[in-house]
C-alpha cells in the first residue's frame, strides 16, 4: 500500500511528473523551449527570454481512472474488477524569471510527483485474497463455509512539491548554460478501513473474528486438557520411579492410567511402567503444544480479521541538483539538454503512537507481534530517479514551430525498497509537437508523447504498476496584449494493458503448500484540462 498512491497520475516517469505548463499540455514537448516554462524544461534557455521580468501561472485539472482485474479462483465473484478514481482539481505550475544581459535567474514551483488522491471503494485484490482464502481453508477442515463478505475502503493522497531555483548564463550568442536545484517536499496521506468480515456457515453469516475466537477457545481447552493429562501421567511415573525398578507393578493409579491409555500392564515391572507412563505423558504434552499453537493461530486470525482502520501520513524532503545546456547554432534551430540528479527521499510514517490506526494486516507467526501497513516511525525509501532530457525545436518558416524531445529515467539506480531490481531498464519517453501561428495573436498546437516502461512482469502489482502509454494533446495560445498570453489546452492518455501471472499459496506463504495460478490485469486512462497565463515585462 505504501507504493500505491505515490506514482504520478499523468505524464512522466514512474515517480516523476513532466506536465508542468499549459503549453506542455497542448504540445507534449517542451524540452528545448525558449518560453517562460523553460524555468522547468530548459533552464539554460531562460537567457533567451529577453531582458526584463517574466511570469507564468498555470493550472491543470486532472482525472484518472484505474481498473485492476483478478481471476483468483476463490474471490467472490471471480473474475473480479477493482476500480478507483483519481482527481487533482488543482495542479499548479508557477514560474518567474529575470534576465539582465547574459545573466538570468529563475524560480519555479510545481508538483514534481504525485498530485492527486485515489479512492478504492472496494479495496484491492491483494488485500482481499487472505479473506477469500477463508472459504477453502475452513472447507478443508470440514466446516460448512461457502462464502465471505467484507467492507473495505482505502483512499490515498500523494503530492511531491518542488521549489526550483536556477542561475543561467549566456556564454555567447549560441551557447548558454545553467545550474540549479529543486527542494522537494513529499507528503502522502492514507485513510481507510477493512471491517465487517463475515463468513457464511450453512445459512448463517458469522463474524469471522467470532468464529476464530470460538476456535481459539476450543483449542485452548484441548491444550489445557492434554497438559493436565501429561502432568498426571508424569507425576505418576515419578512416583513409580521411586519404587524398586524390577518389582512387579502394583501401583493402582499407574495400572488404571495405563489401562485408560489402552495399555495392558499385566506382567509389567515398575521400570516398564515408568517407561510407558512417560511415553503417554510425552505424547499428551506434544498434543497440548499443538493445540496451544492452534489457539495462537486462531487468536491471531481473529485479531487480523477484526475491524481495522487506517489514518497515516508519510513525509520526506530531498534536494535535486540540475544542470542544463542550450545551443542555438542558427536562428531556426535550438537544441537543449538537461540532467537532473537523483533525489533521495526517505519517508517517515506518522500514525498514532499505539499503532491503533496503522492498519493491522497480520501477526508474525514467530514472534506473535502485529504487522502493520504503516507502523509509526518506520522509514522507507522512494527516491526520485535521475533523468536526462534532450530536445530540439525547428522554426523552418515563421508561423511553424516543430519540437521533438526524449527523456530517460535512471530508475534502476534509485532506491525503491528493492523494487528497482524488477526493472529491465529505465523508463523512456519520446515526444513530438508542432505549433502554427495565425497572424500575430493566435497559435494552435498539437503533440504526441510515447512512454515505454522498463518494468518486468514481476514489477506489476495491484499496489503499483507501470504501463506503456500514448498521449495526445492540443490547444491554443492567444496574445491578449504584447506582454500577456493566454493558453488553453487538453490531453488524453491511453495506456497499454498490463498483466502479471503468478502463483499464490492458499492462506499465504508457508501456510498450506497448495498453490493456484492467477492473472491480474492493470488498466488506466487520464485526461487533463489546462489553462495558463504568461506575462512578460521586457525592457
Amino acid at each position: 500500500m505504501a507504493a500505491l498512491f505515490v506514482c504520478p497520475v499523468i505524464a512522466g516517469g514512474i515517480v516523476t511528473n513532466q506536465n508542468h505548463s499549459a503549453k506542455y499540455t497542448r504540445m507534449q514537448c517542451r524540452d528545448a523551449t525558449l518560453g517562460i516554462d523553460a524555468v522547468f524544461y530548459n533552464p539554460a534557455g531562460v537567457t533567451k527570454l529577453g531582458n526584463g521580468l517574466h511570469f507564468s501561472i498555470n493550472n491543470q485539472t486532472l482525472g484518472q481512472g484505474r481498473e485492476i482485474g483478478s481471476d483468483y479462483q476463490f474471490l467472490h465473484p471471480t473474475p473480479k474488477d477493482y476500480e478507483a478514481s483519481i482527481s487533482a482539481p488543482l495542479f499548479p505550475g508557477v514560474y518567474a524569471a529575470f534576465v539582465a544581459g547574459k545573466l538570468g535567474v529563475s524560480l519555479g514551483f510545481n508538483p514534481i510527483g504525485g498530485g492527486g488522491g485515489a479512492e478504492y471503494k472496494e479495496g484491492l485484490p491483494s488485500l482481499e485474497y487472505p479473506v477469500s482464502d477463508l472459504v477453502p481453508l475452513l472447507a478443508l477442515q470440514g466446516q460448512p463455509v461457502t462464502d465471505y463478505r467484507l467492507n473495505m475502503l482505502f483512499e490515498g493522497k500523494s503530492t511531491f512539491y518542488g521549489i526550483q531555483a536556477n542561475v543561467s548564463y549566456q556564454i555567447n550568442d549560441m551557447l548558454s548554460v545553467a545550474v540549479g536545484g529543486r527542494y522537494v517536499i513529499a507528503r502522502e496521506a492514507y485513510t481507510g478501513h477493512m471491517k465487517d468480515i463475515q463468513i457464511l456457515m450453512g445459512t448463517t453469516w458469522i463474524p469471522a473474528p467470532t468464529y476464530f475466537d470460538g476456535a481459539a477457545a476450543t483449542y485452548t481447552d484441548s491444550a489445557n486438557f492434554y497438559s493436565n493429562v501429561s502432568n498426571l501421567y508424569n507425576s505418576t511415573a515419578t512416583a513409580v520411579q521411586a519404587l524398586p525398578s524390577n518389582d512387579p507393578l502394583t501401583d493402582i493409579t499407574a495400572i488404571i492410567l495405563l489401562q485408560a491409555a489402552g495399555i495392558n500392564p499385566t506382567g509389567y515391572t515398575n521400570n516398564q511402567a515408568v517407561i510407558a507412563l512417560s511415553a503417554v505423558s510425552d505424547n499428551a504434552a506434544n498434543g497440548s503444544a499443538q493445540y496451544a499453537a492452534g489457539a495462537q493461530k486462531a487468536a491471531a486470525a481473529s485479531r487480523s480479521l477484526a475491524d481495522q482502520e487506517v489514518d497515516a501520513k508519510k513525509t520526506a524532503t530531498g534536494i535535486t541538483p540540475i544542470i542544463s545546456v542550450n545551443f542555438s547554432p542558427i536562428d531556426m534551430l535550438n537544441i537543449a539538454v538537461k540532467y537532473e540528479f537523483k533525489t533521495k527521499l526517505e519517508f517517515t510514517n506518522e500514525t498514532a503512537a499505539d499503532n491503533s490506526k496503522a492498519g493491522l494486516v497480520g501477526i508474525d507467526p514467530d514472534t506473535g507481534l502485529p504487522i502493520y501497513l504503516f507502523p509509526n516511525g518506520e522509514k522507507t525509501r522512494l527516491d526520485i530517479p535521475a533523468m536526462i532530457s534532450a530536445g530540439v525545436t525547428l522554426n523552418p518558416i515563421d508561423p511553424l514551430l516543430i519540437s521533438a524531445g526524449a527523456h530517460y529515467y535512471f530508475d534502476q539506480e534509485a532506491d525503491w525498497g528493492g523494487r528497482q531490481d524488477q526493472l529491465d531498464r529505465g523508463l523512456i519517453e519520446v515526444a513530438l509537437g508542432a505549433e502554427y501561428g495565425f497572424g500575430d495573436n493566435l497559435a494552435v498546437s498539437a503533440g504526441w508523447l510515447m512512454t515505454s516502461t522498463g518494468a518486468k512482469a514481476a514489477y506489476q502489482t495491484d499496489q503499483s504498476y507501470s504501463l506503456n502509454t500514448n498521449t495526445f494533446g492540443g490547444g491554443l495560445g492567444y496574445k491578449i496584449t504584447d506582454f500577456l498570453e493566454l493558453n488553453l489546452a487538453g490531453s488524453y492518455t491511453m495506456y497499454q494493458e498490463g498483466t502479471n501471472t503468478f502463483q499464490r499459496e492458499l492462506g499465504g506463504e508457508g501456510q498450506s503448500n497448495l498453490f493456484s495460478t492467477l492473472t491480474e490485469t492493470y488498466n488506466k486512462y487520464t485526461w487533463i484540462v489546462a489553462v495558463g497565463l504568461d506575462i512578460s515585462i521586457a525592457r
